[in-house]
């Protein structure tokens, strides 16, 4: 019973003492505690009257009043009742000692009170004509001719949702403008002429010295007739040594040292690079374990099989594994930097089951280039995305280089088109034309009704 007593008085004099600090305690006022951010709102205020160009075309329009009296009844619905503005827009001048001329304004108040802020946004009429002319890769020398695989006699695989031929036309209307020549190599024959550094095209400013092959199959690559087991080439192709089932590997050894003898870029697209090869023609009865016929399956063997060529080591079968799955990654500040230079908008997040291990650096003398991707934590020695360079020890001199975005399908080939404009950075010339009283500014101010 004394317990309970104590209890009830020890309840009585904490809930006393609460009420009688409430009593005494000053409380700010809620707009203190969670103030209106008055230049965010002006500006996303801004953004919405002009996002079908209307606020452009009231800033141009300044003496049409049916246009003004609808600016006006929509900015007054789009403001909460306790804000009050000014809008004013002002001609840009040039060469002039006044930069900026006030054409016209809208008001609900005369003061905006203490409280206040504002936002600008620069619009343009209706008859500004703009053009970029993207600096073409190679246009200097060195080559740099864009090969895209375009194989009408190869199967891709980790391209869910597309075909390598559709992948190869998306990315010439991307990337061509970059380039003084873009070759799509359309069969396996071309792509055996590029191997033994033949031009496909006839075109002179076509150059396979120091130039760029995107591979669009995906982890698979095709591969040339010459190359299948008892044709001319089957030495250069076909290692009987290799585990059965895994013979071709021998294939992606010859790439990697044709990419070092004419200092190609090559690059894949998506997944684990050079994982099967494929020719529909020889391998018509012969699939990659998963039911994709006209293929066949070089596994981990490939990358390291390519790398070796790179490195000009000597060729053995190594199917140890260099890739892990980090998960989601992110892109870096400067792959942000260069998709808005260039315009291009991958998501920012992607999810990557082949990041490729850091160890390939100094086991193959490569180098990074670029690192498209933020390392997840835990998983720092793993590139998601990367051009790596090949320098042999003591020289400073590239031999071969090679984009891998070992990501999970689908491919984005705006990955690979922001991989290989940031490591070559073509610039961008812009024009514009009728300049001259094109652009006007807006400026918003807002207040608060009481503000202190």
């Amino acid at each position: 019973m004394m317990r309970t007593i104590e209890v009830l008085i020890v309840i009585i004099i904490i809930t006393g003492a609460f009420i009688g600090a409430s009593f005494f305690a000053v409380l700010p006022w809620p707009r203190q505690v969670s103030p209106v951010n008055l230049r965010r709102l002006a500006f996303t205020t801004l953004q919405m009257l002009d996002s079908n160009y209307d606020l452009s075309r009231a800033a141009f329009e300044v003496d049409n009043y049916t246009i003004w009296s609808e600016l006006h009844v929509a900015l007054s619905a789009s403001l909460p009742p306790n804000v009050i503005y000014n809008l004013t827009v002002y001609e840009v001048r040039s060469g002039t000692a006044q930069l900026y001329d006030p054409k016209a304004s809208i008001s609900n108040a005369e003061s905006l009170g203490s409280t206040s802020d504002a936002s600008s946004y620069l619009t343009a009429s209706s008859n500004v004509t703009f053009n970029v002319t993207p600096e073409k890769i190679g246009e200097q020398g060195g080559g740099a001719t864009l090969y895209i695989l375009n194989c009408s006699d190869a199967n891709g695989w980790w391209i869910t949702g597309y075909t390598a031929q559709s992948l190869a036309e998306d990315l010439y209307k991307l990337l061509s403008p970059y380039f003084v020549k873009t070759v799509m190599v359309q069969n396996t024959d071309q792509l055996r002429q590029l191997i033994d550094g033949i031009e496909i095209s006839g075109d002179p400013k076509e150059n396979v010295e120091n130039a760029i092959i995107i591979n669009t199959f995906g982890e698979c690559v095709p591969m040339p007739q010459e190359y299948y087991q008892g044709h001319a080439l089957a030495n250069e192709g076909y290692d009987a040594g290799a585990p059965s089932g895994y013979g071709y590997t021998r294939y992606c050894y010859t790439l990697g040292q044709k990419t070092r003898e004419h200092n190609w870029t090559w690059a894949s697209i998506v997944g684990y690079p050079f994982y099967y090869v494929s020719n529909t023609g020889v391998f018509e009865n012969e699939q990659n374990g998963w039911g994709i016929y006209g293929m066949r399956m070089t596994s981990q063997g490939g990358s390291r099989a390519f790398l070796q060529g790179l490195d000009n080591q000597p060729y053995v079968y190594d199917s140890s594994g260099v890739t892990r799955d980090v998960g989601v990654v992110t892109l870096t500040a400067d792959s942000t930097d260069y998709c808005n230079y260039y315009g291009i908008y991958p998501s920012f997040y992607q999810t990557s089951t082949r990041a490729l291990s850091n160890s390939i650096q100094s086991d193959y003398n490569l180098a990074i280039g670029i690192s498209m991707f933020n390392p997840p934590p835990g998983n720092e020695n793993y590139n998601a995305g990367a051009i790596y360079r090949h320098v042999f020890d003591g020289s400073t001199d590239v031999t071969g280089s090679l984009l891998a975005l070992g990501l999970t399908r689908t491919p984005d080939i705006r990955l690979t088109g922001l991989g290989l404009l940031s490591y070559y950075h073509p610039r961008l010339y812009r024009s514009e034309y009728t300049a001259y009283g094109t652009s006007r500014l807006v400026v918003l101010q807002l207040g608060l009704v009481g503000g202190v």
